[in-house]
């Protein structure tokens, strides 16, 4: 008797066991990025601020604060999000108006994208995405008996994607609301929403988007740029071009670390947007495949963990988390080898960035917990 109590409790008890085939993968990713991040940006930090070693330190912190939040995370039941759903998204919401407040929105490079408290940068973009996740996994869950419904599976997710849009589109920061409404997408269509609803819906959000980009000029050139950046070569089609020579030039095996050439001032962003085209200039295609089979490993194992979910909540959880880790990635190593238009979207736990790298941690945090928490009932 004494032996089947234990054997039920421990059955209740969720396993924290450490998930290596997901933590593994991300911690060679954040390592891979600390290093590169040095690399990339040392000669840039030296010019900027008289100190080589800047955005090395800023980061290796980042990753160290970050590391102890997802293995912190890792032991909140995911269960919690639920009731905190719309806590999360009001605080989204409130933190995206907050950029568009003169005086407390901080500019660079010609958008208000960040919030700057006691010296520390935030963009609430980011966590408006872990918002998002969230609120599309508990209300697609809750409305499961009705989701066929145009007015209760459909329209009430793309009315909070356009509230969260209209505050974006005002930084401006077209790339993180394509990316959204993508990950939305992905969610909404595992969630069992009509795809009648979903296909009718793409073509209704076509012109809108056809609309923002005619009216835009750096929007437009942008596209311009994607069919042909030869023809702007020092113009807008300047860092894509020194993307694709920082890959040619790498060959199989890569300069060699540290040796570089584009990120000398020739390739704009190394240390952030286009982290990735240094990793192919200095490891080669050899070192992109690597950083390609560790998010391959990162999308197998989320998936899997997704699958595994008695629950519908923590499966639909779990692959928003998935999804957009591999999507954000996707799309930025897309727009370092031209394969997609150019967007200022972070390569994630590899580019320099602190909001980014935090919530990504985060969502992997998430993650290891619902995967851990597969044998409850």
């Amino acid at each position: 008797m004494a032996k089947a109590k234990q054997a039920q409790k421990t059955q209740k008890m969720p396993s924290f066991a450490c998930d290596y085939t997901l933590l593994v993968p991300v911690l060679l990713l954040v390592g891979i990025g600390v290093a590169m991040i040095y690399s990339a940006s040392c000669e840039i930090a030296l010019k900027q601020f008289g100190n080589e070693y800047y955005f090395f330190k800023k980061q290796l912190i980042f990753a160290g604060f970050g590391i102890m939040v997802m293995l912190l995370i890792r032991f909140f039941p995911y269960r919690i999000y639920r009731p905190l759903t719309y806590l999360f998204l009001a605080a989204a919401i409130i933190l995206l108006s907050a950029v568009l407040v003169n005086g407390v929105g901080q500019t660079a490079g010609g958008a208000t994208r960040w919030l700057r408290l006691k010296g520390v940068s935030f963009q609430p973009t980011e966590f408006a995405k872990l918002a998002l996740i969230i609120f599309m996994a508990y209300s697609l869950t809750k409305k499961q008996d009705r989701i066929e419904e145009l007015n209760i599976g459909f329209l009430p997710h793309v009315l909070i994607l356009s509230l969260l849009s209209v505050l974006i589109i005002f930084q401006p920061d077209f790339g993180s609301i394509v990316f959204m409404w993508m990950l939305a997408w992905f969610v909404m269509f595992a969630g069992r929403v009509r795809i009648l609803h979903l296909a009718g819906a793409f073509f209704l959000v076509l012109p809108v988007a056809a609309y923002l980009i005619a009216n835009s000029a750096y929007r437009l050139k942008r596209l311009l740029i994607f069919l042909d950046p030869w023809r702007y070569p020092l113009d807008e089609g300047y860092q894509i071009i020194h993307s694709l020579m920082a890959f040619g030039s790498g060959g199989l095996l890569g300069k060699g670390f540290g040796q570089g050439y584009q990120k000398l001032f020739y390739l704009p962003a190394p240390h952030t947007d286009f982290i990735f085209s240094v990793i192919g200039e200095e490891g080669g295609w050899l070192w992109v495949l690597i950083v390609l089979i560790l998010y391959l490993i990162i999308l197998w194992r989320g998936i899997g963990i997704a699958r595994s979910r008695p629950d519908f909540f923590g499966s639909l959880l779990a692959l928003g988390i998935t999804v957009s880790i591999a999507l954000q990635a996707v799309v930025n190593m897309g727009v370092n080898l031209s394969l997609l238009p150019t967007k200022g979207l972070t390569l994630p736990f590899l580019s320099y960035g602190g909001t980014s790298l935090m919530i990504n941690m985060v969502l992997v945090g998430i993650l290891m917990n619902i995967g851990a928490s597969r044998a409850e009932k």
